[in-house]
């Protein structure tokens, strides 16, 4: 090929890269990525659970206040992944893609929180309005988590830039976490979730903030470029 038109080839590919958005992560899925999500999914063994790793953040338990334990970022090919784990023997490829087709593709930030000995199950406080009043105990809501601030920032936006706004998720919820035997359930913790249309990040990294009604804040950045 001569030189020149080597040149002139180049130039339109770099400006093709240039106009073209770079997404950070794969979405919307193709059939094939749908494929393999699924196969993958189907495994149940390491492989998956090595995969899946990738997406969660496990944190350090903190000296004082609840145990922000782990935060997960799961893209539309992750979550592809976890619902094939979830369906028994008979669940096809062909099923999952026609399955994938009536769905908005989401991006779901999970928050999972522990207790801790500074932070537990059990509240103290007064019986009394009365100076000197007996400490009392009560059993902390199963709402507690209702009480955390959590805020997500896109690539564009982040949580330390002036006047930063963080994104709206399209739903959030929480659970309470139970551990339950013959006596009955304790409250361990809670696990929240935020869902976002996956088109809300496209590039760069991604931002959580989180703010405990007691202790230090928690701020953790996933690389989206790292995650598929």
């Amino acid at each position: 090929m001569p030189s020149r038109l080597r040149s002139l080839l180049a130039v339109a590919t770099s400006a093709l890269f240039a106009a073209t958005p770079l997404l950070a992560f794969d979405t919307p899925l193709s059939e094939q990525a749908i494929r393999e999500a699924y196969f993958l999914g189907q495994r149940g063994d390491e492989t998956m659970a090595r995969f899946l790793a990738r997406y969660t953040k496990n944190l350090p338990a903190p000296k004082y206040g609840p145990h922000i334990a782990a935060i997960t970022f799961y893209t539309p090919f992750a979550l592809a992944v976890q619902s094939s784990s979830q369906h028994a023997w008979g669940y096809s490829a062909q099923q999952a893609q026609l399955d994938h087709r009536n769905v908005a593709e989401i991006v779901r930030v999970i928050v999972l929180i522990q207790f801790t000995d500074t932070y537990g199950a059990v509240i103290a406080g007064p019986t009394g309005t009365r100076t000197g009043s007996p400490t009392g105990y009560r059993l902390r809501p199963y709402s507690f988590w209702k009480d955390f601030d959590v805020h997500i920032f896109s690539p564009a936006v982040r949580a330390d830039s002036e006047n930063a706004e963080p994104l709206r998720p399209r739903s959030a919820y929480g659970e309470p976490n139970l551990l339950c035997g013959d006596a009955g359930c304790t409250l361990t913790g809670a696990t929240l979730y935020f869902d976002f249309p996956a088109t809300t990040f496209e590039s760069g990294d991604a931002t959580i903030d989180i703010v405990p009604p007691e202790g230090d804040p928690v701020t953790v950045d996933f690389d989206l470029s790292s995650l598929r």
